[in-house]
């Protein structure tokens, strides 16, 4: 796992740096500000971005745009103290994976990495429903002609990750397939609603009404 850290605080930087390369984690680079993640995201092409919001110049949003957009194969993963939701909700606008934050667990950081490594997205149960509430709320937008596209299985898979299943291995268990299969059919869900990650697809399929967000069948 090659990861660059782009945040303004350098003691912070210097922990987490440490705290990754324990884990035998390559941190390719340091970015002061948004700017130079862009440049060295373009330069290192790093599996992850620990991105920070506020920074100097250009902030995380406008870096996490900019690389998700030129460099899609590069994951955008936003680590921050903001509890704003306005700023959890554009990060996913934007392309993030993830949204973490910055006084979580050193465990929990680890097995969201693990998970954003096979594209599952980084995003706590708490925040997972405000980003599914948030987006419920625009359900009357009318679909777009991409959505008719989706197979009845691509539609399956779409209502369990709306639900919450996000896991390769769980989503294969409750359809009855392989994990091959699913990763098959998330590549093509991505592709035909040409979008760049799975909490990119659980916001679209909720404010596009592709799904009922009230189906949910672990309440829990």
């Amino acid at each position: 796992m090659r990861i660059l850290i782009a945040d303004d605080h350098a003691l912070f930087r210097d922990g987490l740096r440490s705290l990754l390369e324990a884990r035998d984690i390559d941190v390719v680079a340091e970015a002061r500000n948004g700017d130079e993640a862009v440049a060295l995201a373009r330069l290192h092409r790093p599996d992850i971005v620990l991105m920070d919001l506020n920074m100097p110049e250009t902030n995380g949003l406008a870096a996490t745009r900019l690389i998700s957009a030129e460099l899609p194969e590069v994951r955008v993963v936003v680590l921050t103290a903001s509890d704003d939701d306005a700023d959890l909700f554009e990060a996913v606008k934007s392309g993030a994976q993830g949204y973490l934050p910055k006084n979580m667990e050193a465990g929990a950081l680890f097995s969201f990495l693990d998970g954003v490594m096979i594209g599952e997205p980084a995003l706590t149960p708490v925040l997972a429903r405000k980003v599914l509430g948030e987006f419920s709320r625009h359900l009357n937008t009318p679909p777009k002609p991409t959505e008719s596209v989706l197979t009845a299985r691509e539609r399956d898979v779409l209502e369990l990750l709306v639900e919450g299943v996000t896991s390769n291995r769980e989503l294969a268990d409750r359809l009855f397939v392989s994990e091959n299969t699913i990763k098959y059919h998330l590549k093509n869900i991505l592709d035909k609603l040409h979008l760049n990650n799975r909490a990119q697809v659980i916001a679209y399929a909720v404010r596009h009404g592709l799904v009922d967000p009230s189906r949910d069948s672990n309440p829990s």
